[in-house]
């Protein structure tokens, strides 16, 4: 029998091919009966959480590299910083945007993403305003580059990349 790690990349190969995740695309994927992939993912939404976190997982020890401390003692500043740059220099793929692909499981997916990225992601509420409002623009310019580059749509690329990065880390100076 195939392994949970095995039904997974089966998976999200499939996802990074563009095709539609089911419980039986993936057993055939796996080589397996859909019983045997409900062995480990009894739900379609069990299926798709544990895709969602094994892409997640592959993001935040990319993520981690970037830090010079562990991410627990790591200020707003640097968190952002190393978003900023993961965004702009990873490989990122449709699979990439498992979040998104099954509208029926978006909410439960979304969420997932948003409880696994808060540590990265979320600034806390005594910065000041303005600070704040710099972080928020470096993540959102990350992001937007982000999802272009995995949708395929208009991503910024050579010289336009580069002064979104200097724009980025313009906004960043001062920030620890």
């Amino acid at each position: 029998m195939s392994s949970k790690a095995e039904i997974l990349d089966g998976a999200v190969a499939m996802l990074r091919a563009g095709a539609t995740v089911s419980l039986e695309s993936a057993a055939r994927q796996a080589g397996l009966t859909k019983p045997g992939v409900m062995y480990h993912f009894p739900t379609k939404e069990a299926l798709m959480v544990a895709l969602l976190d094994r892409v997640v997982d592959g993001w935040e020890r990319d993520l981690a590299a970037r830090l010079h401390r562990p991410l627990e003692q790591t200020p707003p500043g640097d968190r952002i910083r190393a978003y900023l740059g993961w965004a702009l220099d990873c490989e990122v793929d449709q699979g990439d945007l498992v979040m998104f692909a099954d509208p029926r499981l978006r909410d439960q997916l979304t969420g997932r993403w948003v409880e696994r990225m808060r540590p990265w992601l979320e600034l806390p509420d005594e910065l000041p305003a303005d600070e704040r409002a710099r972080l928020m623009a470096v993540r959102l310019i990350a992001e937007g580059t982000w999802f272009a580059e995995a949708l395929c749509a208009f991503p910024p690329e050579g010289a336009s990349r580069d002064h979104l990065r200097a724009l980025a880390l313009n906004l960043l100076e001062g920030i620890e």
